[in-house]
């Protein structure tokens, strides 16, 4: 496959993925939102018991 093959076949694959697209309504988005923020306060609040168990430790 060449480097045109290649492309075509990309922008063939990327036009098909932007036909079944759609633009979340308002309460996926907040639910997505939601599923965002207490993914970052989960990751926040293991590395802060990590850094505090370190202290503890004397590391």
């Amino acid at each position: 496959m060449n480097v045109q093959e290649s492309f075509n076949k990309f922008m063939k694959d990327a036009k098909r993925v932007l036909k079944v697209s759609r633009k979340p309504d308002k309460a996926e988005y907040f639910d997505l939102a939601k599923i965002s923020a207490l993914g970052v306060v989960v990751v926040g609040g293991i590395g802060y018991i990590i850094v505090c168990l370190g202290h503890v430790i004397g590391l």
